[in-house]
């Protein structure tokens, strides 16, 4: 899968030529803002965690944390991040590429209400040194999401760090 199935899942939408690639890595929130030259926030990270008998995938702003009680609110059920042998059996892509793009049959795709406060995020596309520029329309349809979700709070260290 990796970044091949990204650019597959993204030309649907002749989108495969806004794929950015670096030289350096972008797995992080960190690396991957250095690399575009933006703030944390604006990357769009993808969660994954076990939901039944699947992965359930949250796309949140780079600087939010999970909100336990949020979480089991909203899915009915704690929340239990996949391993990374587990994150690349059931989604299709290795941790630091993780994104909503080219994934295995069967992953639930839901967008966090944090991503609301900007016009363009930066999720990655399949492997640790790609992203892509959207827009939330873009997001929303490109990732073929259930649903916005709000299971997220703002990680307090991250806002400290980023001032």
């Amino acid at each position: 899968m990796s970044i091949e199935a990204a650019y597959v899942h993204l030309s649907e939408f002749n989108a495969q030529d806004r794929i950015l690639t670096f030289e350096v890595s972008s797995a992080t929130v960190e690396l991957a803002a250095k690399a575009l030259g933006v703030k944390p926030q604006c990357i769009a990270k993808t969660l994954a965690f076990r939901y039944k008998d699947t992965a359930l995938l949250v796309v949140t702003a780079g600087d939010v944390k999970i909100d336990n009680q949020k979480f089991k609110s909203q899915f009915g059920i704690k929340a239990r991040m996949l391993d990374p042998q587990e994150t690349l059996d059931l989604v299709g892509h290795g941790v630091g590429g993780v994104c909503p793009f080219g994934i295995k049959a069967g992953c639930i795709v839901t967008l966090d209400t944090s991503l609301k406060r900007f016009d363009t995020v930066f999720p990655a596309v399949g492997s640790s040194n790609s992203a892509i520029e959207l827009d939330l329309i873009e997001l929303e349809h490109f990732s073929k999401a259930q649903q916005w979700v709000d299971v997220c709070k703002i990680n307090m260290l991250e806002e400290a760090h980023h001032e």
